[in-house]
């Protein structure tokens, strides 16, 4: 992965070439981006530069002995910590599982797709319907690597995905480590949610935002880096939100879509016939999905068609990016449901979105998000 190969971003791109070629690295810095915008791409390629023996024109050469293996996820002095739990691929006790054992699928993952969703990395891991943790087995084994004399000439790092999910304990162990690293030793932490990593471990980090794409970046990447036709690359642009992960996710998943759509249109088509019991059904249903990220991918789908209705709403049907699977349905919700309630709704779906991340009762989350639909219709 070279910054020519990063999609976006430029200012991005530009400080941390400017940080490399300066020699003025902040020795922690945490990646803020929205889920598949691709921090983890822009930090391969940081860490590329950084160690390429034969920089040229401001990328690396991308044929070095440290391009080829930072490219391939196997340079020795790069450590990939992430949250991990037991699942189909590993069992034991959380307290005791490292990252070390989820080696392969993770490198299969990030070498197959560096725009992977969380609910992609869950999957590789082999445990959909966990929330891993990255638990002291972890920082021992992070302290341990640190501990040993680099087995490069180049910088060695510490890539960090979703320090969120550290516990106070590991956050603890690794302070001083991120606080007074060793030379040329490099902490990079990858967040969705920087208000809940720990403060103690983000206040000293320097905070590098990475930006949603915009429509035209994706639908360009989709055709000319993905094989995807038009049509399509249009459609998975326009419902990405900036997350080019995520359009992937769309073009990959349409059956999973359907599911979601056919959910969506029966709950909304109760509310406007005034049914609240089939509609409170009907939230049942979302509330019985097989894992929090889909829960989450039906508040994403819904809130995104809420959008597209009162897009049509307001005349900019040509703009909304309806598939055309979903038109029908779009423009007759259009034609029967007020502005307001749209707005309500996005709120209330975002609202509930939140309340699952958090691990709130599922038929409760839903069975509220149906009331509060209800009532503002």
């Amino acid at each position: 992965m070279r910054f020519a190969d990063i999609i976006g971003n430029t200012d991005a791109v530009r400080a941390l070439r400017g940080m490399a070629d300066s020699g003025r690295i902040p020795h922690a810095m945490l990646f803020h981006e929205n889920d598949g915008c691709g921090a983890m791409a822009l930090v391969l390629a940081f860490l590329q530069y950084l160690n390429c023996r034969d920089r040229q024109e401001g990328d690396a050469c991308g044929h070095c002995v440290s391009c080829n293996q930072v490219s391939k996820v196997i340079y020795p002095g790069i450590r990939f910590t992430f949250p991990v739990t037991s699942g189909s691929k590993v069992s034991g006790a959380v307290k005791d599982l490292t990252c070390d054992l989820f080696a392969q699928p993770w490198r299969e993952l990030v070498l197959d797709n560096p725009f992977f969703l969380e609910s992609e990395f869950q999957a590789a891991m082999g445990f959909e319907k966990k929330q891993g943790l990255i638990a002291v087995a972890e920082g021992k084994a992070i302290l341990q690597k640190l501990s040993l004399a680099s087995a490069t000439e180049g910088y060695r790092a510490m890539v960090i995905y979703l320090p969120e999910r550290m516990n106070q304990q590991t956050a603890n162990m690794l302070l001083k480590a991120i606080e007074e690293p060793a030379d040329a030793t490099l902490f990079l932490l990858i967040t969705h949610a920087p208000e809940s990593v720990l403060q103690t471990i983000a206040s000293r980090c320097q905070p590098i935002r990475v930006l949603p794409l915009s429509r035209e970046e994706i639908q360009e990447a989709l055709t000319r880096r993905f094989g995807k036709s038009p049509q399509e690359a249009a459609m998975a642009a326009t419902l990405s939100g900036g997350s080019l992960g995520k359009a992937l996710h769309l073009l990959s998943e349409q059956e999973e879509t359907a599911a979601l759509r056919d959910l969506f249109q029966e709950m909304l088509t109760r509310l406007m016939n005034r049914d609240l019991l089939r509609a409170l059904e009907a939230g049942e249903g979302v509330a019985a999905l097989e894992s929090r990220e889909r829960q989450k991918a039906f508040c994403a789908y819904a809130g995104n068609a809420l959008r597209q209705i009162f897009m049509v709403q307001q005349g900019m049907q040509a703009v909304a990016g309806i598939p055309p699977a979903d038109e029908e349905f779009i423009v007759a919700a259009a034609s029967r449901l007020n502005p307001v309630f749209c707005q309500k709704a996005m709120d209330a779906l975002a609202k509930a979105a939140g309340l699952v991340d958090r691990n709130v009762l599922q038929k409760a989350i839903f069975t509220n998000l149906v009331d509060r639909l209800f009532v503002s219709i």
